[in-house]
């Protein structure tokens, strides 16, 4: 019997090596995307934007006629932006939202009619989902963290129709958004007029949370992992940062108060 997996956010680092790490366990995967992948690759492409429901639905066309039936739903597909919350402009808020929280909302509800029995949907969050964001990461925490609210809530719902959701919360990881990240922050501190922004000192914060990265093969690992596991857990934590965990701990004027010494 085929395994059948869809795995979002396919041509990215952790999407593309959880696709090809699990065409090599013997799952047969559906990679969706709205680029194909820009090196040779061993799963099945769908091209299709996670914004873009008329795409999204020839994508689960395709998938019902070819396979029948999914054993899984993987999500990756993400997107990171820096910037203030009073001054990135409305499409761009919205945008950031369609994409990390709505998209997935999408997903699940188009794709759910052809997850077999015991079925598994596993959604990648971040290990800032559960803390209290960075200044100038707050939309992009804030989607991760309503992301995760979501998937608890879908988690209790679906148990009761017999399937399972886990999120994963990495860390730092060896993909394209470390260096988004690096461009985000230097076009907003070019581009703010309300704040002072030291770049250097606001970079030192960045370059300590991504000093330890990790390959996105570990986390084709994780996943292949939670899908094989007998009881999956809500929760995988990988790479998480000790100095976030350490100032998250802090009481909130101790936090503030040390955000506003590192950026004045």
């Amino acid at each position: 019997m085929s395994m059948n997996i869809l795995v979002t956010g396919a041509s990215g680092g952790m999407g593309f090596s959880t696709c090809q790490q699990l065409v090599a366990s013997g799952y047969t995967v559906y990679g969706l995307d709205r680029q194909e992948p820009d090196r040779s690759f061993s799963f099945r492409f769908l091209r299709a934007d996670i914004t873009d429901s008329i795409r999204l639905t020839a994508a689960f066309k395709r998938i019902k006629e070819e396979a029948g039936s999914l054993t899984a739903i993987l999500h990756f597909t993400g997107v990171y932006d820096l910037n203030s919350l009073v001054e990135i402009p409305e499409d761009e808020f919205v945008r950031i939202f369609d994409i990390n929280l709505f998209g997935v909302y999408r997903i699940n509800r188009l794709f759910l009619p052809l997850l077999e029995p015991k079925g598994r949907i596993v959604i990648t969050t971040s290990e800032l989902a559960p803390l209290y964001p960075l200044p100038f990461t707050g939309m992009y925490g804030t989607t991760k963290t309503a992301l995760e609210s979501y998937a608890y809530a879908l988690r209790m719902e679906l148990q009761l129709l017999g399937y399972s959701v886990s999120v994963i919360r990495p860390g730092a990881v060896q993909t394209g958004l470390l260096g988004v990240s690096t461009d985000r922050l230097d076009s907003f501190c070019e581009k703010t007029e309300l704040y002072s922004c030291n770049a250097s000192r606001f970079r030192y914060i960045v370059d300590r949370v991504e000093s330890h990265a990790v390959l996105p093969q570990a986390i084709a690992s994780l996943a292949l992992r939670v899908l094989q596991a007998k009881r999956p857990r809500f929760v995988y934590n990988i790479n998480r940062n000790p100095l976030l965990r350490l100032l998250n701990i802090l009481p909130h004027s101790w936090q503030t108060g040390i955000i506003r010494r590192i950026l004045h």
